[in-house]
């Protein structure tokens, strides 16, 4: 229950980036899950062969340090600058864009910019909408097409064949004769420190790659390995051929590099985006939701499947990636190179209420740069009008 209060902080993190640092920095946020798993897995092989209840004890306990370790972080973290002006509050949402953007320079062109926008944006939208609810997230064709983007993610994050190797990985390794309780947890830990390696690449790649092309390069890796995984696991069936089961193994480690690349670092930071503020927060919702409701199917139906059927249930994710594929390519719009604001003009045209025009008018020839946040740079170089 307390973790769906952490909806907030991916809001938080991409308010508060600079604008060039935006898709990184919420990207990166879900990457730290693997943090998590790392302390998680490692500290489960250590305590495989104690006796009692200390070998569950010494993990559950570390993972209750972690959160703790956040606390003192709270306390010093900045509001979003679009949360204060919608409250009126547009002196300190200045002053928070100055100190993280451009050095405390309040009168910095960058930090005008950015205000323009945000107020005139923020303006506009409520202008349009007195109130919001729930409702608005399907009452326009814009906005349908979010909330699609939302439940499709949801559902493929969880459904594409990621949760039957993170939660039952011990009964698919038993299935190709790796039975071993020290291989097993051996092979869990090293996978999450792979998990970790890859998310985090692709998290810091996603600006010059784009979102897009990892979506696909995902589903691509994913289908392809889980069709090898698939056809080897039929085969050690038939056969009990002892390498043919072990060459399973490393096509695990494959498909959850797929996984990596897009379904780790934009399930969280893709639907931030692509909401407008007024609904950034229910759209996020929303696919957690979804995405907690297809965890909660795999919960019980993932280890029946795989009792009674065993490796065919595979074939049941190489179709969901396979409309993964066709979903990200032709539903999901790229957002590289966008603020908050301007990627409303991917989903609503005409429609959308974006400051960016008017703080273009009213800065006109002004000089700014925003390729480098540098305090001291920020103040020296001059680059391209926005």
């Amino acid at each position: 229950m307390t973790a769906g209060l952490s909806v907030g902080a991916p809001l938080l993190i991409a308010e508060n980036a600079f604008p060039t640092h935006r898709g990184i920095a919420s990207s990166i946020y879900n990457c730290g899950w693997y943090i998590g798993a790392i302390v998680a897995a490692w500290a489960t092989f250590g305590t495989r062969n104690m006796e009692g209840d200390v070998s569950w004890q010494i993990p559950s306990g570390l993972m209750a340090l972690l959160p703790l370790m956040t606390v003192p972080a709270l306390l010093m973290m900045d509001e979003s600058p679009r949360w204060l002006v919608s409250k009126d509050r547009a002196d300190e949402a200045r002053a928070n864009l100055a100190r993280t953007h451009c050095g405390g320079d309040v009168n910095h062109p960058l930090v005008s910019f950015e205000m323009v926008e945000i107020e005139e944006t923020l303006k506009a939208e409520k202008e349009a909408n007195e109130t919001t609810s729930w409702a608005d997230l399907w009452a326009t064709p814009g906005n349908r097409h979010r909330l699609w983007i939302c439940a499709s993610l949801g559902i493929f994050a969880q459904w594409s064949g990621n949760g039957v190797v993170s939660y039952y990985l011990a009964i698919i390794l038993e299935s190709v004769g790796i039975t071993s309780v020290t291989d097993q947890t051996l092979i869990s830990a090293c996978l999450q420190i792979w998990n970790l390696i890859w998310s985090v690449a692709a998290a810091v790649c996603v600006d010059k790659v784009g979102r897009k092309a990892l979506f696909m390069s995902s589903g691509i890796i994913m289908l392809v390995s889980y069709i090898i995984v698939t056809g080897l696991s039929g085969s050690f069936d038939a056969t009990k051929h002892g390498p043919t089961g072990l060459a399973v193994v490393p096509f695990l480690f494959i498909c959850f590099l797929g996984y990596d690349l897009a379904l780790t670092p934009l399930v969280i930071s893709y639907p931030v985006e692509i909401w407008p503020y007024q609904l950034r927060a229910r759209g996020l919702a929303t696919c957690q939701m979804v995405s907690l409701a297809a965890i909660f199917f795999n919960t019980f139906i993932n280890p029946i499947a795989l009792d009674a059927i065993q490796w065919k249930y595979y074939f049941v994710f190489v179709v969901i990636l396979v409309a993964m594929l066709f979903s990200a390519w032709f539903t999901y719009p790229e957002t590289r190179g966008r603020t908050l604001e301007t990627i409303a003009w991917l989903f609503d045209k005409e429609q959308a209420n974006v400051g960016i025009v008017l703080a273009e008018d009213k800065l006109e020839g002004t000089e700014m740069h925003i390729e480098d946040p540098s305090p001291e740079e920020s103040h020296n170089e001059k680059g391209a009008r926005v």
